[in-house]
């Protein structure tokens, strides 16, 4: 039997984790390392990989900072959250606002200590990244429009830097890319749907507010239809191996996502709706393994 004392702090443990988003950071570590072992670096052997302390590093800082981006966007929407998510808020709670705050600074000092193993440029970089996204909690996030656009291209920055690590540019990537900053946008204005409560009580600008909730079905719809474009390239112009398969079930959900979109008019609709964008984001990251089926074999066998 748990102590009351070991039972506190457990629960503390759990509002940290819940604070700082825990099983996202999971999946950015997982899909950085997948993305490097199969699509950046698939020419170097598996171990050279695993084993970059370079790479681990950047992982690592990368994953401070999102912790650290998560804990100031925590501090800033309190109010909001309260009223959008009233059980994760009570959980969130138990950790105190002082706390977030120390443990925010120093997962961005020690992200910029680790950045600076590898090189000076990731410093800057990182710093920059750190900046911006306090600057999106603080001010961006509640202007239409530039701050869903500001979101989606922090929530993508993680990839740019190991990228940039490999110097792989092929245009492969950047298409990639692109089909993820479509699905990350259209993530971004639903959960503007399903947080439009706390949003309207606390005077944030977002779209649905300001130019209405049909205005903002009809911007996911296009953005929907525009993944079509990505898709085609990537399915008919690149060896992508047995990715084609996650692309057409893509593309099946996104349809369906759609039909439902048109539907909804509660919270609780909304928040299937983003469940099933969580979903596609997820299985696209697993499905990194099937662009080489082979090379996957090889490197577990």
């Amino acid at each position: 039997m748990l102590t009351r004392k070991q039972k506190h702090i457990f629960l503390k443990f759990f509002s940290m984790f819940s604070v700082v988003r825990g099983y996202n950071i999971l999946v950015v570590v997982l899909a950085q390392y997948l993305a490097s072992i199969y699509i950046f670096a698939s020419d170097k052997p598996l171990k050279n990989v695993l084993f970059d302390v370079n790479l681990l590093m950047l992982v690592l800082a990368t994953a401070a900072v999102i912790a650290g981006g998560y804990i100031i966007n925590n501090f800033y929407d309190s109010e909001k959250d309260l009223i959008n998510r009233p059980n994760k808020t009570m959980l969130d709670k138990l950790v105190s606002q002082n706390t977030k705050l120390s443990f925010y600074f120093v997962l961005n000092f020690s992200a910029v200590v680790m950045a600076s193993y590898v090189s000076f440029k990731p410093v800057l970089f990182f710093s920059f990244y750190i900046f911006a996204i306090w600057f999106y909690s603080h001010k961006l996030k509640k202007m239409p429009i530039i701050g869903n656009v500001v979101s989606s291209i922090l929530t993508l920055t993680p990839f740019f830097v190991i990228f940039v690590y490999y110097h792989n540019f092929k245009s492969v990537v950047f298409v990639h890319a692109t089909f993820l900053f479509l699905i990350i946008a259209i993530r971004e204005l639903t959960k503007d749907l399903e947080n439009i409560k706390g949003d309207l009580t606390l005077n944030y600008r977002t779209i649905p507010i300001v130019y209405g909730e049909r205005t903002s079905k009809k911007m996911i719809s296009v953005l929907v239809v525009a993944t079509l474009f990505p898709v085609y390239f990537l399915i008919t112009k690149f060896d992508i191996g047995y990715m084609y398969v996650y692309f057409y079930i893509c593309e099946v959900l996104l349809v369906i996502y759609l039909f439902l979109l048109w539907r909804s008019v509660t919270k609780t609709h909304y928040l299937w709706l983003h469940n099933i964008l969580k979903i596609i984001i997820l299985a696209g990251v697993f499905s990194i393994l099937l662009i080489n089926i082979d090379l996957v074999l090889n490197r577990i066998l």
